[in-house]
């Protein structure tokens, strides 16, 4: 055996072995936590480390305690639910309008200073969240935007925007600047290239940082803490969560209901968007 068949050999193995190890870890978890969600809470005690159901275990009234409102005796998820669903929307659109604008500039314009840029945008991150909670709190409440989700939403946008353009940047810079050429030959302008020619060849980035944006809107706790804790109202899933965590009264039966609430959107949301984060729309693009 040659030393190029030995390695083609040894890396087809090391593959499937890495993708069944990967999967097994992020599967076995999740697996075990919807188990627990479907069982009664007595069974979990009789047995706590089974992962299979049996038909006479299996139960519906944790997810039912989980999305009643509180009024009627349950946790209040779906309120929970539609107030994530609300700030994290807010937050990709509010991001991507920022930040669509932001990587087109740094490109493909030329100015003092653009290859710095980027590397200030991400040095952002170098900044831990608990040191501008403080002041981005103080801020906000005297403009009023304090303990309501638009005020929420505007934090999250200010955390994503810089991640969110040096992403885009990235992908921008592979589209051939030919077809913005061809588009300015066809009389376009500026702003109809970036909307008509550069945002359809980019769908699969905006798709990804969007997915990005959404999911770290959808997770965060410590600014939801921070400016929504007064009003359990407008509390998002992460805080309810957290709530059911702390509280002693609840079960971890109905605990793991309010972990699957939390995770499955996100994973929907990205077998959605599949096809489009792996989509490359630029193939063939400067050809014709």
């Amino acid at each position: 055996m040659t030393r190029a068949q030995f390695e083609d050999r040894f890396f087809r193995i090391a593959r499937w072995v890495v993708i069944a190890f990967l999967a097994a870890i992020t599967l076995v978890p999740f697996s075990y936590m919807v188990m627990l969600s479907l069982k009664p809470i007595d069974a979990l005690l009789v047995d706590p480390g089974s992962l299979w159901v049996s038909a006479e275990e299996f139960t519906l009234t944790t997810y039912r305690d989980v999305l009643k409102s509180t009024d009627d005796g349950g946790q209040g998820f779906l309120r929970l639910m539609l107030n994530s669903a609300l700030v994290s929307l807010g937050t990709v659109a509010l991001t991507l309008a920022a930040a669509v604008p932001g990587a087109y500039a740094i490109s493909r314009l030329r100015f003092f200073g653009g290859r710095q840029v980027s590397a200030l945008f991400l040095a952002v991150y170098l900044f831990p969240a608990t040191l501008l909670a403080v002041p981005l709190f103080v801020m906000f409440a005297k403009m009023g935007l304090a303990g309501n989700l638009p005020g929420l939403a505007i934090v999250y946008v200010a955390q994503t925007v810089p991640v969110s353009i040096y992403m885009l940047k990235n992908y921008l810079v592979t589209i051939p600047a030919s077809v913005e050429e061809a588009a300015a030959l066809d009389g376009c302008s500026r702003l109809q290239t970036v909307r008509k020619v550069v945002l359809p060849l980019a769908l699969p980035s905006l798709m990804a940082t969007g997915l990005y944006v959404f999911m770290i809107a959808w997770n965060e706790f410590l600014f939801a803490l921070l400016f929504l804790a007064a009003d359990p109202d407008t509390w998002t899933v992460s805080l309810g969560l957290a709530q059911l965590a702390d509280g002693v009264e609840v079960s971890k039966t109905v605990l793991m209901a309010g972990s699957v609430i939390l995770t499955v959107p996100v994973v929907l949301l990205f077998f959605a968007a599949e096809k489009l984060l792996t989509e490359g729309l630029t193939s063939g693009a400067d050809k014709g």
